[in-house]
C-alpha cells in the first residue's frame, strides 16, 4: 500500500488538514470514553487505512433501501462514496453493465481479499436451487456465497435481507430466506454481520453504521436480532411524541377525528410502536423532519421479523404496552465523518 492510497492522504487531497483529522479522531475517542493513548491508536489506525472496498448486492427487493440510502442527510451517500469508501459494485448506482459490471465485482474481491465489506439488500430465494432469481447467469445464492467468502464484514440492509421481509411472507412462494439464516445453515461463510432492518431503514442509520465501522474498525454492540443497539435500543412507542397522550389515556378513535387532529395516541388504530425497535422517532426522516406517528399514521412495525405476517397493520395489539421507561430519548450519537 502506498502513501497515496491511505485514507488520510486521500482526505488531504480533498482539503482536510491533518489537524482537522486529528481533532475528529479526538472527538470520536472522547465519545467512546477512550484514554489518550487509545485515542492516538485510533488516529494512527484510521490514518493508514486504505479506502475500504464495498460491494453491494441486490436480490429479492424493491430498490427501496437504495432509494433510502440516497436520501441521507448526515454522512451523505455522496460523501461516503466519493471520499471514504470505494463502492465498486452496485446494480443501481454503477455505470458499468453486463460483463464489465461482473468483472468489477470479481476484480474488487481479488484486490481487497479479506478486507472488503459486503452490503446486501433483498432476501435470497432457494426455490429450484435459487433459479427463480439470477444475475449474470448466477443464482442469488451462488453470487452471495462467492462474494461473502473472502469478506471482512457483511451488512444486511433492510428487513428483507435481515429477516426475509415481504418475499418470505406467507406462503413464501420463492422459499426466501435472510442472509443471517443462510449463515446459520452453513450455506454461506460465517462472517461478522450487522442487520439494519426497516422497510426501508432510516437512511442515516445505514450511513451511520458504515461511518461507525470506518471510525472504529469493529462491529457496534448488537441486540438479539443482530441490529446496532445505538439505533434499535428503544421502542418507537417509548420515544414517540404521542407517548404523553397514551399515558393520559387519550386515544384517537379514527384517523380523522378530533383526537387524531390533536395528536392523541394511535394505539387503538393499530400502531405497532410498542413492539417495534427502531430510530424513526429519534433520528426521524427527511433530515429529521418527521416520522409516521408525527405525520398522523401508526407504526407498521417494519423493523421487526415477520412484520408482514403479524396481523393487519390496523389491528390493535393483543396486549397493552407499558408506559415509557422514563429514560431520555435523544438522537443517537454517531461519528460524523470529517
Amino acid at each position: 500500500m502506498t502513501k497515496e492510497n491511505t485514507l488520510l492522504s486521500h482526505l488531504q487531497t480533498q482539503g482536510v488538514s491533518r489537524r482537522s483529522f486529528l481533532k475528529y479522531c479526538a472527538v470520536t475517542a472522547s465519545m467512546l470514553g477512550l484514554v489518550p493513548q487509545e485515542a492516538k491508536l485510533l488516529a494512527h489506525t484510521l490514518a493508514v487505512l486504505p479506502k475500504p472496498t464495498v460491494i453491494w448486492l441486490s436480490f429479492q427487493e424493491c430498490t427501496g433501501c437504495t432509494e433510502s440510502l440516497t436520501r441521507s442527510y448526515d454522512n451523505s451517500i455522496e460523501n461516503l462514496i466519493l471520499n471514504y469508501i470505494s463502492l465498486d459494485y452496485h446494480h443501481t448506482l454503477q455505470v458499468a453493465s453486463g460483463f464489465a459490471a461482473e468483472h468489477a465485482r470479481i476484480q474488487a474481491m481479488a484486490n481487497a481479499s479479506g478486507q472488503y465489506v459486503v452490503m446486501v439488500d433483498g432476501s435470497i430465494p432457494l426455490l429450484n436451487g435459487g433459479a427463480v432469481s439470477t444475475i449474470a447467469g448466477q443464482s442469488n445464492l451462488q453470487m452471495l456465497r462467492e462474494t461473502v467468502a473472502d469478506a471482512a464484514l457483511v451488512i444486511a440492509v433492510g428487513t428483507c435481507a435481515s429477516f426475509g421481509g415481504l418475499p418470505m411472507a406467507d406462503p413464501n412462494p420463492t422459499q426466501a430466506v435472510s442472509v443471517q439464516e443462510l449463515m446459520a445453515r452453513g450455506e454461506i461463510a460465517t462472517k461478522p454481520i450487522i442487520n439494519i432492518s426497516g422497510c426501508p431503514p432510516v437512511p442515516e442509520v445505514i450511513t451511520g453504521v458504515v461511518a461507525y465501522y470506518l471510525s472504529y474498525l469493529e462491529v457496534p454492540a448488537l441486540d438479539d436480532y443482530g441490529r446496532p443497539q445505538i439505533f434499535y435500543g428503544k421502542t418507537v412507542h417509548n420515544c414517540c411524541s404521542r407517548l404523553g397522550h397514551y399515558e393520559a389515556g387519550e386515544f384517537a378513535q379514527s384517523f380523522d377525528d378530533e383526537g387524531a387532529r390533536n395528536g392523541h395516541c394511535l394505539y387503538l388504530l393499530g400502531c405497532k410502536g410498542p413492539t417495534t425497535f427502531n430510530a424513526c422517532t429519534t433520528v426521524k426522516w427527511n433530515g429529521q423532519t418527521s416520522y409516521p406517528m408525527h405525520s398522523g399514521h401508526g407504526c407498521l412495525g417494519c423493523a421487526e421479523p415477520n412484520f408482514w405476517d403479524n396481523g393487519s397493520f390496523y389491528s390493535v395489539l393483543n396486549s397493552a404496552p407499558a408506559s415509557g421507561d422514563g429514560s431520555t430519548c435523544t438522537v443517537p450519537v454517531i461519528p460524523t465523518l470529517p
